[in-house]
């Protein structure tokens, strides 16, 4: 990749995006294999062919890398849940929609479970606080659409049901490598609907 500074401001600019996204996605594989402590600003920039210091230009540290990494993870997963919502209307659909959703993004990002599994401690207090605070918002999201297909179950016993739900989805970083990519989405998929549906 050029050095964006020698590039035209909006090349610049996306080269400088694209670099940003290559050590975000560097992170999460490091962090996942070897831990937030494990990992270095040096193996960091390695990672995507710089030096260890060009690393600063886009974070101020290792810190604000797990933080871009774990806040972002959330406010995507608060951003796209909503979006799924807002798109069906009927509530079954939007249940539905939301399981294949979530399976969708474990699948696609289990570095960054491992990291949020393992590493979520090692954040600042603050970006910590933002973590939880989106979590509880996804949470929320899927407590409400759960409440509006079963009106008469209590919203604590749906919220209990939305955290195992979750536990169950979130466990594909430590099992999907059993199974081929469709079948552990099937299978997710169903055992999911069949753990958010009250008997």
């Amino acid at each position: 990749m050029a050095d964006p500074a020698a590039l035209p401001p909006t090349l610049r600019s996306r080269a400088k995006a694209d670099r940003r996204r290559a050590l975000l996605a560097a992170a999460a594989s490091l962090f996942a294999r070897s831990g937030f402590n494990g990992v270095s600003i040096e193996d960091l920039g390695a990672a995507v062919g710089v030096s260890g210091p060009a690393v600063y230009r886009h974070f101020s540290g290792k810190q604000a890398v797990l933080a871009a990494l774990l806040v972002g993870a959330s406010e995507d997963l608060v951003a796209e849940g909503r979006a799924v919502v807002d798109e069906h209307p009927d509530a079954a659909a939007a249940l539905g929609a939301l399981v294949r959703f979530h399976v969708n993004f474990a699948l696609s990002n289990p570095d960054v479970i491992r990291v949020q599994d393992r590493d979520l401690e090692s954040l600042a207090e603050a970006d910590r606080h933002q973590v939880r605070a989106l979590q509880r918002e996804y949470v929320e999201l899927w407590v409400e659409v759960l409440s509006r297909v079963h009106p008469d179950v209590d919203t604590a016993l749906l919220r209990i049901r939305a955290h195992a739900t979750f536990g169950l989805i979130n466990s594909t970083p430590h099992s999907v490598a059993a199974s081929p990519n469709g079948d552990v989405r099937a299978l997710l998929e169903e055992m999911a609907l069949a753990a958010l549906t009250p008997r």
